[in-house]
């Protein structure tokens, strides 16, 4: 394998392969949580009864945690005592400092071993995941995390793991695996095994033979855990071949996935009508940061130019940048040196933005189902209205296809989307 290799994010891969495709013929030759609208439950107990070590309970108090959300009441007693854990919870309720608490409760630093892997399907939610382990092991200072992606230099990667072995490993399936094929990455002293995102990682043959093949590079004695928003009764099945006895806590009635205090909208119009339309609604609506979801990646940049050409404060991200370009975007846009971001469906998951209280679907999810568009609906304006707070969600429907779409999110999540009014009071969607 090249020391340069530029590993593809799964979402966007089709796409590029497209891409290629196109240039290559143009040159010849060459448990729940909540009510029936998915009210948030914030449980009354404190994290303190968890019985968390001192240093991760401090960390928590400076992260501003008070009250653990309803899926942390019902996850980190069991995790912590290294139980495996099948999770489905909506988007914003905290199901990342279910893992990251109990990795951390439980790991007994030993220098040179790898005892906690946790991979994810993007590298941006890699490097949120690796954000959440270095602010809630603050005070313990032994651990050391590693986070192992493509698009940056394997040599380099290779190299690090030699002089700085970590703990913990935080990475993407395709990089992960070779690095522990060439046995650069030592995984037989894994103790815990996490999935963020499982759903995205299993359905997908191509990546579930990845994680099925690091899966056996580690020890058969470990503690497995996996989490997601949306989770198929055919998953759940895939999931539990990876556990032994886990501890199921999901929504069984999907309308609860709704997310409470996310208020949500749809405006019909022609195709040639979106940009006037966008333009509109970002001047007229108060906002700290918006996401705009398109559907390709040509769309993204042009979008975003045009934005920038009218003066509005936006930044593009999408999986034809390099890895470094990319990383830098997303902590530009999450240090709010932007308050819009234009994208595609790379970030509509598990991505984690305090300030963004604004999702505009410019372009409805299309997926080959239309279970799928509606999943991809839910993750992406679940990037809005995150644990419970309030947020806006605009959706243009412009053909068929998408009010398919958007009558089958209604149907499955129990919602009803009404059409955006003339005049939207701001309180409803500003915490």
């Amino acid at each position: 394998m090249a020391e340069e290799e530029e590993l593809v994010d799964y979402e966007e891969e089709e796409e590029l392969a497209q891409e290629k495709g196109k240039t290559e013929e143009a040159s010849g030759d060459k448990k729940e949580a909540g009510g029936k609208k998915g009210f948030v439950t914030i449980h009354s107990t404190g994290f303190k009864d968890f019985l968390l070590k001192p240093e991760l309970l401090r960390a928590i108090v400076d992260c501003g945690f008070e009250h653990p959300s309803e899926v942390q009441h019902e996850c980190i007693p069991q995790s912590i005592l290294g139980e495996d854990v099948l999770c489905q919870a909506k988007s914003g309720m905290g199901k990342t400092a279910v893992f990251v608490l109990a990795v951390l409760q439980q790991l007994e630093p030993k220098e040179g071993e790898i005892q906690a892997l946790v991979m994810c399907h993007t590298r941006e939610l890699a490097f949120q995941i690796t954000h959440e382990f270095e602010r809630f092991s603050a005070y313990l200072p032994d651990i050391k995390v590693s986070t192992i992606f493509g698009g940056v230099s394997i040599k380099a990667q290779k190299e690090d793991l030699k002089t700085s072995p970590p703990n913990i490993v935080i990475g993407t399936p395709g990089r992960v695996k070779t690095l522990g094929k060439d046995g650069d990455l030592k995984l037989d002293h894994v103790r815990h095994f996490v999935l963020d995102e499982c759903d995205k990682m299993l359905e997908q043959l191509d990546m579930r033979s990845d994680v099925q093949e690091i899966f056996k590079l580690t020890p058969h004695d470990k503690q497995v855990m996996m989490f997601s928003a949306t989770l198929s009764k055919d998953i759940r099945t895939v999931c539990k071949k990876f556990m032994s006895d886990p501890m199921e806590v999901y929504v069984d009635d999907e309308a609860k996935l709704t997310l409470h205090g996310l208020v949500q909208h749809y405006v019909n119009m022609e195709e040639s009508e979106k940009n006037r339309k966008l333009n509109d609604l970002l001047d007229a609506l108060d906002f700290n940061q918006v996401v705009i979801f398109v559907k390709s990646i040509d769309r993204a940049i042009a979008l975003d130019k045009l934005l920038r050409d009218c003066s509005f404060p936006s930044i593009c991200i999408h999986g034809r940048m390099k890895q470094e370009e990319r990383l830098n975007r997303y902590k530009a846009f999450k240090e709010g040196q932007k308050r819009i971001m234009v994208a595609t469906d790379l970030i509509h998951r598990g991505i984690d933005v305090e300030r963004v209280n604004i999702v505009i679907n410019y372009d409805m999810p299309q997926d080959s189902e239309q279970a799928h568009g509606a999943d991809t609906y839910l993750h992406r304006v679940g990037r809005a209205g995150r644990f419970g707070t309030k947020g806006l969600a605009i959706t243009f429907v412009a053909s068929e296809a998408d009010s398919t779409v958007l009558n089958s999110v209604q149907e499955r999540f129990d919602v009803d989307i009404k059409e955006l009014p003339d005049q939207i009071d701001a309180s409803s969607y500003m915490s």
